[in-house]
């Protein structure tokens, strides 16, 4: 349909009072100034999303990051695979994932060094309390830190080494 056939429907639409003089304005106004479709078929309007529906899906996302890490829990090696899956994935459609990212994969590699030393340290007892605190911690920060995203404040984990900044 051209911009003339366009414009006749449009007047059919307001000589019915099917749209009010308001409506009719902004219509047309809105076809004279739209490019014509690249192609012949029907024209899509983009999706808008405001910015609070973006920040919404952030601080969402963002929390099951964090708690991701917990699924390790329930399958092995899910809690190292799911949260660098979801970084990956919704990195480039919510920015703000990008930092959260950062933060829980440097927690994981974190808390493997902080496992394998425990490990080491087994050999002279130390290690068993500490296998305990750092088990407890991979439980607390993730927990910590979703509640914090959820919040809309990223959150660095203590005793976390920055492999990734």
């Amino acid at each position: 349909m051209n911009l003339t056939e366009e414009l006749q429907k449009l007047q059919q639409l307001h000589q019915s009072g099917a749209i009010n003089d308001e409506e009719f304005s902004r219509a047309k106004a809105r076809l004279i100034n739209e490019p014509p479709p690249a192609s012949g078929g029907p024209q899509v309007p983009p999706i808008q999303t405001s910015g609070t529906d973006l920040e919404q899906q952030t601080r969402q996302w963002a929390m099951f990051l964090h708690l991701s890490q917990l699924a390790g829990f329930l399958i092995p090696l899910a809690g190292l695979v799911i949260p660098i899956v979801i970084w990956q994935i919704k990195k480039s459609e919510l920015p703000g994932i990008d930092a959260h990212g950062k933060i829980v994969v440097n927690w994981i590699i974190s808390e493997i060094i902080y496992l394998l030393v425990c490990l080491l340290l087994t050999l002279v007892l130390i290690g068993v309390p500490l296998l305990i605190a750092v088990g407890a911690l991979g439980i607390l920060f993730p927990i910590i830190g979703a509640i914090k995203a959820n919040n809309g404040e990223v959150w660095r984990y203590p005793f976390s080494i920055n492999v990734l900044r």
